[in-house]
């Protein structure tokens, strides 16, 4: 996927909105301000939020690391060329977005919840 296809997906995401912040980061939020993938992330990179419990399987992979500032709140970051096919990255944005979604009062969720919510097998 190209950093253009990204972004076009990310913004398929129910209420997600995209900002340019520090600089020429592209940041992708929903309900606001709550991010959930950053692109041209320290240079070409992409940076998203993953479940806690698989944070570490992802960084034992070539290609991934944890996000600069962000590793705490269990995000990684990888430059381009990805080091995954599209559709394993399509769902993984998802996840990221719907992530976000979930730490949201359920007041604030309505509307923005996937049916086949990517999180129900994590």
């Amino acid at each position: 996927m190209t950093s253009d296809q990204i972004a076009a997906f990310c913004l398929q995401l129910p209420g997600a909105r995209e900002d340019l912040k520090w600089g020429s980061n592209r940041v992708f939020s929903v309900a606001g301000n709550k991010m959930f993938a950053i692109l041209d992330f320290l240079g070409d990179g992409l940076a998203f939020k993953v479940h806690p419990e698989l944070f570490l399987g992802y960084l034992d992979r070539p290609g991934i690391r944890p996000a600069p500032y962000l590793a705490r709140a269990y995000w990684i970051s990888m430059q381009a060329p990805w080091p995954m096919g599209d559709t394993e990255l399509r769902d993984l944005l998802t996840r990221s977005h719907q992530l976000v979604v979930a730490r949201l009062p359920k007041i604030r969720q309505v509307g923005l919840v996937l049916d086949g919510n990517p999180l129900a097998d994590c």
